[in-house]
């Protein structure tokens, strides 16, 4: 199945981005409309099936086209869990652009009726809860599946025990547009 103009161009941005900073050559960009408009994306990439940088942004605050290409260098380069990319190892990594949609604050009055909320494939979820901040992608529900267990992995990627609830948390769920590379 062919992939779309606008997945084909932010794929090519993104790879650009990485391939440039190793002063590669870069392929010429498909122009499409929304890549000057503001939007909000996240660049993952995989080497041999594992993650290997994921970096982006919970809001459009740019154009589409700089948002991706400075997350892809970003995920590349900056992602502090992950030694910089290396160039011998860009045959083997994929990339993969998510383009967000604006996310919708839960309501809820505990952490049961917010796990009931949560469509599990679905939905990106934004934890909040004073300076600590974090997110999943929704195909973070590929590796966890089970709400209770989503919720308990993202409260700890914000830095608090996986048990742990406050009724200041807020939180708020996102879908996503995804594409990858082959």
């Amino acid at each position: 199945m062919p992939i779309d103009p606008l997945g084909h161009a932010l794929l090519t941005i993104a790879r650009n981005a990485i391939e440039k900073a190793f002063g590669m050559k870069c392929q010429t960009v498909t122009p499409h409309p929304d890549l000057s408009q503001p939007g909000a994306t996240f660049v993952t990439l995989m080497e041999n099936g594992e993650l290997r940088g994921c970096i982006g942004s919970l809001e459009a605050h740019r154009p589409l086209a700089t948002d991706v290409a400075e997350n892809a260098y970003a995920a590349a380069f900056q992602d502090p869990r992950f030694e910089p990319l290396r160039q011998d190892e860009l045959p083997q990594t994929r990339v993969e652009v998510s383009l967000l949609e604006t996310p919708q604050t839960l309501q809820f009055a505990d952490e049961t009726e917010a796990l009931a909320q949560l469509c599990p494939g679905v939905d990106g979820l934004i934890l909040c809860l004073g300076r600590r901040r974090a997110t999943f992608l929704p195909q973070v529900w590929e590796t966890l599946p089970e709400p209770c267990q989503f919720m308990a992995y993202l409260k700890r990627k914000a830095g608090l025990p996986p048990d742990f609830w406050d009724n200041r948390i807020t939180l708020a769920r996102y879908g996503v547009q995804k594409w990858k590379e082959k």
